[in-house]
């Protein structure tokens, strides 16, 4: 068999253990300078937005392009940046200098709206971030423009090298001299020392122990000498267990003598025992069949028992998979139709809006017309006052449908994005009840128009909550559409009444219509999921059954219904505010 020198092999895991954690130590030191100067970058890349944000906005909102991309060239010129990307509220790239990424352009134009973002693209080894280009003017902000400006791995590398070259040279000499200061001291302490015992023990004599005890050259107590002690005593003790040896063998002998004399009486007692044993070990035999019989049955009948265990352990498997994947399926089928229901109210809403953007499409047109018209005659010389008079005239028009219709445009998208927002984010945040039920009302009015149903409103202007805002805008929400598509269907005057008080803590929604109804054997059905009575219709059932999930879960209330059919129907929702839990 090879020998493994100990010391070499401790000295390898000693020296191994070192390089490990020496390699780790630099490793940490080089990841920590590079992020440091990642950092620093970084702050100068925000230094460089607050310096040359004001010029830039000035700039694309006068549509000066020229300047925007001299402040650009100016920028890529410094050596951080690596890259630099100026465009307008669009999205239509105005200067774009130096590296892109794909990345980088996709999180540009989603995120734009969001404010400062940061970039980052491992695969293109580049970073930094997008602010977008706010002008103000008479007191309203408006967003002209978006600015991504990049720094790249090569700026950090360059800056961190030789500080990369002292830490890995530093390890290096380090290490070299650590190995040859443990080689020297292994091979001083502990291999010479080992070898000569190693000899001394290889000359060990059977015959006479006495003259193979270890005699060691080393004057140090260490574990060598307590090793050389404890092999000496072995051999004291020998000598001692050979002489008792010696001792115990002529004791066996005379045993022995002793042993053959008993014997003989064993024979003969044994001789006189058999006989009567022969008897008792035929009772033996049979008793041993029966219960060998009986164990049988018992092993028949616990194999039976094991193989049902197993069978209602597999079925009980089987049902818990089942209703896993039952609740993964009715999860789905609520998110389904939470989306389907902002994605009906979204293409309505785009649907309304065309309106009144249709007419500021035709007026800017108009405008543009009669001020061509304008500057033809004044360039020509034949501008007369009453036709200046009648440009001003139609232009005020003009600007008054333009500022109208704008306007209604964004109060339509403002209701509906907050409403969409709060859907989907399901955060807590302080609303105005009134204001806010006004706003879920607004965000319906593409579907409210094509009725001629009313709805009224009643609730205190000081109603301020701290709650889930998207869960009472989606419990309203399907109300009214649950009101209009089943309530009132066949009813061309429908009425929808929502009546909210407040006592202390607890928020009292009172909400009903007078249409339809519903049977009071079937009421108990309302909430149960998948039960509709449109379901040749397209109907899934899910809508109140979300309303009941979204106040008894999300609001931590509750709800009940109360109907006459023909009478119409009615709600009492109550959930607490949340301020201050």
């Amino acid at each position: 068999m090879k020998t493994v020198s100990i010391s070499r092999k401790l000295l390898t895991r000693v020296l191994s253990v070192y390089f490990i954690l020496t390699f780790i130590v630099t490793c940490g030191q080089i990841v920590a300078e590079y992020f440091n100067t990642k950092s620093h970058i970084t702050n100068e890349l925000l230094t460089l937005e607050k310096t040359f944000t004001g010029s830039l906005t000035r700039a694309v909102w006068e549509l000066n392009t020229q300047q925007a991309i001299d402040i650009a060239e100016g920028l890529i010129a410094i050596p951080m940046i690596q890259g630099i990307s100026v465009t307008d509220e669009n999205g239509q790239v105005i200067a774009q200098l130096g590296r892109t990424t794909e990345k980088s352009k996709t999180q540009h134009n989603d995120n734009a709206l969001a404010g400062h973002l940061l970039i980052s693209s491992l695969t293109d080894g580049l970073f930094g971030h997008s602010f977008p280009l706010i002008f103000e003017f008479s007191g309203r902000t408006t967003r002209v423009g978006t600015v991504e400006l990049l720094s790249s791995n090569g700026v950090i590398f360059d800056r961190i090298e030789i500080g990369i070259y002292f830490l890995i040279g530093n390890a290096v000499i380090k290490t070299a001299f650590l190995v040859f200061l443990f080689s020297l001291a292994f091979q001083r302490l502990l291999t010479t020392p080992l070898q000569e015992l190693t000899e001394q023990i290889k000359r060990f004599d059977i015959d006479d122990p006495e003259l193979s005890k270890l005699n060691s050259m080393s004057y140090e107590h260490n574990e060598l000498s307590i090793l050389e002690d404890a092999y000496n005593n072995l051999i004291d003790e020998l000598l001692i267990y050979k002489e008792q040896l010696t001792k115990a063998q002529n004791e066996v002998i005379k045993t022995n003598n002793q042993l053959d004399e008993q014997n003989l009486l064993l024979e003969q007692e044994v001789a006189r025992k058999t006989s009567s044993l022969s008897s008792s070990m035929l009772e033996l035999q049979r008793q041993k069949q029966e219960l060998l019989q009986h164990q049988e049955k018992l092993q028949a009948e616990n194999n039976h028992r094991k193989k049902t265990e197993s069978t209602l352990i597999q079925t009980n498997k089987d049902l818990k998979s089942s209703v896993l994947e039952l609740k993964k399926t009715q999860d789905l089928l609520l998110n389904t139709e939470k989306m389907a229901s902002l994605g009906s109210l979204s293409a309505e809403i785009s649907h309304e809006i065309n309106t009144p953007i249709g007419v500021s499409i035709t007026s800017t047109s108009y405008l543009a017309d009669i001020l061509q018209k304008i500057t033809l005659e004044v360039e020509e010389d034949k501008l007369s006052k009453r036709r200046f008079l009648e440009f001003s005239q139609n232009a005020n028009h003009s600007i008054e449908l333009l500022l109208s219709n704008l306007s209604r445009a964004s109060d339509l998208i403002a209701s509906f994005k907050q409403v969409a927002v709060d859907q989907t984010s399901n955060k807590l945040r302080k609303i105005t009840l009134a204001k806010y039920i006004d706003e879920i009302i607004q965000s319906l009015e593409p579907k409210l128009k094509k009725t001629q149903h009313k709805i009224n409103i009643n609730c205190s202007e000081d109603i301020i909550i701290y709650t889930h805002a998207g869960a009472i805008a989606q419990v309203l929400t399907n109300l009214i559409i649950n009101s209009i598509i089943h309530g009132f269907d066949n009813i061309e005057h429908g009425q929808i009444n929502i009546t909210v008080t407040k006592q202390a803590k607890l928020i009292h929604l009172h909400y009903s219509d007078d249409g339809n109804g519903i049977a009071k054997e079937k009421l108990p059905l309302l909430f149960e999921p998948f039960y509709t009575t449109k379901a040749s219709s397209g109907g899934t059932g899910l809508g109140t059954h979300i309303i009941y999930n979204l106040i008894t879960d999300t609001l931590n209330g509750s709800i009940d219904a109360h109907s006459d059919e023909g009478n119409g129907l009615s709600y009492d929702i109550k959930f607490l505010d949340m301020a201050g839990e």
